[in-house]
C-alpha cells in the first residue's frame, strides 16, 4: 500500500474510527483501573509500527520493562517489513513477536483481526503504544482488551487525535528526546497522577542503548575478509561508509553534491569510501561516484543481505556518514563512529543514543543541524507532511568542508587498518 494512501486512510478513516471507539468506551465506562501493585502484569504488548530505527531508540524502554516486571512476558507488535530488527535484537521470544502486513488493505485487516484475537486469548494485562503518527496502533491497543493502555495524548494541543480511550495517557512532549518519552510510558503503567507520568523521576538518556548484537571475533574477521576479497581496493585503507538515500522521506537527504565533495576529499587523502543502501539506491551511488572520479570510491548498495550483515559491515569499517534514518541508529549497536545529518527532523528528539564505541575514542555520534527558521518541519502534529517544496535548505546549508574536516580528524584518531 502506498504511503500517501496509508496517510489518507489514517487521517480520515482513522479519526472517524477513533471517535466512534471513544464514544463506545465512554458509554460502557472503560476508565483506568486502579493500579494493584501487588499483582504485576503477566503479559505486556509493545506496539512499534514505525521505522526500524525507532526500535533502537526504544531500547532503554525495553530494559526498563524487564527490570520493573521481571516475571512478565513481553510481546512486540510491528509491521512485517520492520520485524527483522526485533528478531535480531531478541526483544521477545520468537513466538511473542507479532506482525501486521500493510502491503494491502485486505492483509492489514486480516492481520489486525488475527493479532486482536491472539492478544485477547492471553489475556493481555497492559499495552504500550509507542506511535505518534498512526491511529491504527491506538485502535489496536483498545481492541486487544488490555485493561491498561499507555500511549501519547495531545491533551489540549492541536493534532495527534488518537481517541480518548487511552486510559494511561501521557502528553506528547516535543521538547524531550523520544527515548525519554518511551521511558515515561513505562512509568505511566503504575502512575495514579494526572498526567500519568507526572510524578515520574527525571530521566536522563542512558549511557548506551541497552541493546546488543553478539558477534564472534572469527565471524567478524571472516566477513571483513569477504568484503576485501570482493573489493580489493579497500585493503589496507580506512573505510568510510556513506548512506546518501532519503528512504521514504527524500527531503531528509543531505545533497548528493555534498557527499561527493566529502568523498573526494577522503579519497584524496588515501581513504576508501563505500556507499551503502538498498539496490534501489545504486543509481544515486553511481551518480556520486562519477562526481568523485576515484577508484577508491565503490558502491555497496544492495551488498548486505540482512541487517545482521549490515552491522558486520559497520564493524569492518571506521566511519559512517548518514542521513537521518535507520543506519545511524543501527550503528550505535557497533563501535563505528557516526556523522549524522538532521533537518526536517531534529536530533534533539531523534538523535542516536550512545553506543558501543570505546570511551577513549571520543563520542559515538556527531549530529549536524543548520538551525534555520523552518527546521525542523516534520512533527507529530503534521503526520510528517512537510511544507518544504523540495528545496531542503536545512540540509543544503550544512556545508561539506567542515564535515570533511571532522571526518579526517575522526579517522586520524583511529589505528591504521591491517591489509586483511
Amino acid at each position: 500500500m502506498k504511503l500517501q494512501t496509508q496517510r489518507w486512510i489514517d487521517r480520515w478513516v482513522g479519526q472517524l474510527l477513533c471517535g466512534a471507539v471513544s464514544l463506545w468506551a465512554r458509554l460502557i465506562g472503560t476508565r483506568a483501573p486502579k493500579v494493584d501493585r501487588s499483582r504485576a502484569p503477566r503479559h505486556i504488548l509493545v506496539i512499534l509500527l514505525s521505522e526500524m530505527g525507532s526500535v533502537v531508540l526504544a531500547g532503554p524502554m525495553f530494559a526498563a520493562l524487564r527490570q520493573r516486571y521481571p516475571g512478565a512476558t513481553v510481546h512486540v507488535l510491528q509491521l512485517k517489513k520492520n520485524q527483522e530488527v526485533a528478531r535480531m535484537l531478541g526483544l521477545a521470544a520468537h513466538e511473542h513477536l507479532h506482525a501486521i502486513d500493510d502491503s494491502s488493505g485486505f492483509r492489514l485487516l486480516r492481520d489486525i483481526l488475527r493479532v486482536t484475537l491472539a492478544m485477547r486469548r492471553l489475556p493481555l494485562d497492559a499495552v504500550i503504544d509507542c506511535e505518534l503518527f498512526s491511529r491504527v496502533s491506538s485502535l489496536l491497543s483498545y481492541l486487544t482488551g488490555a485493561p491498561r493502555r499507555a500511549g501519547f495524548t495531545p491533551h489540549t494541543q492541536e493534532g495527534l487525535y488518537r481517541g480518548s480511550y487511552i486510559n494511561y495517557a501521557i502528553p506528547y512532549n516535543p521538547y524531550q528526546h523520544i527515548s525519554k518519552q518511551f521511558l515515561s510510558l513505562v512509568d505511566a503503567l503504575e502512575s495514579d497522577g494526572a498526567p500519568r507520568n507526572k510524578a515520574a523521576p527525571i530521566r536522563e538518556l542512558p549511557s548506551e542503548t541497552g541493546l546488543s548484537v553478539p558477534f564472534t571475533a572469527e565471524e567478524l574477521q571472516a566477513y571483513r575478509a569477504q568484503v576485501l576479497a570482493d573489493h580489493p581496493v579497500l585493503a589496507g585503507r580506512k573505510l568510510v561508509l556513506m548512506y546518501p538515500g532519503g528512504g521514504i522521506l527524500p527531503e531528509r537527504a543531505w545533497p548528493a553534491a555534498h557527499y561527493a565533495r566529502v568523498a573526494r576529499g577522503l579519497c584524496d587523502q588515501g581513504h576508501a569510501v563505500a556507499f551503502i543502501g538498498l539496490k534501489d539506491d545504486t543509481a544515486l551511488a553511481n551518480e556520486i561516484r562519477a562526481q568523485v572520479g576515484s577508484e577508491l570510491c565503490v558502491a555497496l548498495t544492495g551488498y548486505t543481505r540482512s541487517l545482521r550483515e549490515l552491522l558486520m559491515l559497520f564493524h569492518a569499517s571506521h566511519l559512517l556518514l548518514t542521513n537521518d534514518g535507520g543506519p545511524g541508529h543501527f550503528a550505535s549497536l557497533t563501535p563505528i563512529r557516526v556523522l549524522m545529518f538532521f533537518g526536517p527532523e531534529t536530533g534533539k528528539l531523534y538523535g542516536p543514543l550512545p553506543g558501543l564505541r570505546p570511551a577513549h575514542l571520543g563520542p559515538q555520534a556527531t549530529v549536524y543541524e543548520s538551525g534555520i527558521a523552518c527546521s525542523p518541519c516534520l512533527s507529530a502534529y503534521n503526520h510528517r507532511l512537510t511544507f518544504c517544496d523540495g528545496d531542503n535548505q536545512c540540509l543544503k546549508r550544512i556545508a561539506p568542508d567542515p564535515v570533511l574536516a571532522d571526518a579526517l580528524q575522526a579517522l586520524r584518531e583511529l589505528p591504521e587498518p591491517t591489509a586483511a
